[in-house]
Formats: structure tokens, sequence, C-alpha cells
């Protein structure tokens, strides 16, 4: 059975879910990241299918996360390097790291985002370019862009936030 996609839908989450939402796909934007540029390399350190992963590698060369360039002509070999579109993925895993670290760690963080000059271990937070302020609720929120339609215009329609009855007095569920 083949999947829905998201590919007509105007939300940014699910398009982008349509080209990384498989936990392979971010797995492997995760090793390249971390310098993994060939087949073999992404296969040992996922141990993952060489069928899946021919899959997956092809699907994000697709989605323009990964350029494919020969290194070898006989046998033919590829590497796969990040694009600029890819490379942009870094933050996301930043952020599903740490959220990761603080909230399915209970032993303590395995993997740690530090200063590349200090060693000093970083902590990652969302913050608006032009004012530098935190995204957080209920000082941002999301809204309808200039190409919504109807209906997403309706599904980000501001509307008062109604504390949620888990959150402590004073928090807005979002």
């Amino acid at each position: 059975m083949r999947r829905k996609s998201f590919e007509t839908l105007q939300c940014p989450i699910a398009r982008s879910l349509e080209r990384v939402g498989e936990w392979w796909s971010i797995l492997i934007l995760r090793d390249a990241c971390l310098g993994a540029t060939r087949f073999e390399q992404f296969q040992k350190n996922l141990d993952i299918a060489p069928n899946m992963l021919a899959r997956r590698l092809n699907a994000l060369v697709e989605a323009g996360l990964f350029e494919r360039r020969p290194y070898s002509a006989r046998p033919e070999r590829h590497e796969y390097l990040l694009t600029e579109r890819g490379r942009d993925f870094r933050p996301v895993l930043w952020s599903l790291l740490a959220w990761g670290n603080r909230h399915f760690a209970p032993e303590g963080a395995s993997v740690v985002i530090v200063d590349a000059e200090t060693g000093a271990v970083a902590d990652p937070v969302l913050v608006d370019r032009s004012s530098g302020r935190p995204l957080a609720a209920p000082a941002f929120r999301s809204a309808p862009g200039p190409a919504a339609d109807a209906r997403t215009r309706a599904k980000h329609a501001p509307h008062r936030h109604v504390p949620h009855p888990a959150a402590p007095a004073g928090e807005a569920h979002v």
C-alpha cells in the first residue's frame, strides 16, 4: 500500500516530512553531517539493508538534499555530498539532539553540541533572527503566510490560548 503524499499540502512541516520523514533519512543526514559521503560508510554506520539505503539516498538526491557525484569509473561508484539544502538541515538535527537529551536520555547525554573553539557545551535555542528573542509561546505563534489558502488561514488564525489542564498556572498549551 502506498502512503499518502504530503507534497500538495500547504503546511511546510508536512512538505518537509515528505522529504525527510522516514527515520532512515534523518539518520543518513546525521551521518552526512558527521562526514560520511559513501554508500559503504552509510551502510556500515547505520547497519541498514543495501536496498533500503539505495532507496533513501535516491530520494534524498531527488529532494535536493544530496548531490550524487562519481568518484570511481570501474567499478562505478558515487559519493553523496550535502547540498546547501542538506546542510541547512543541521540545525534541525541539533534541535532533535537537544530535545532527545532533555526528554529521552535518563542515563545522561551520550552526544552533545560543543563550541568548536572552546569545547564548551552548547544548549541550542531557536531565536528570531531580527530581534534575537527566543521563539517561545506565547510571545510567538504560527500565522498564515502570504501564499496561505483559506484552510491554512483558518488553521493559523489568531486565537486565545487556553491553559492546558496539565500545564502549571500561567502556561498555555499550544
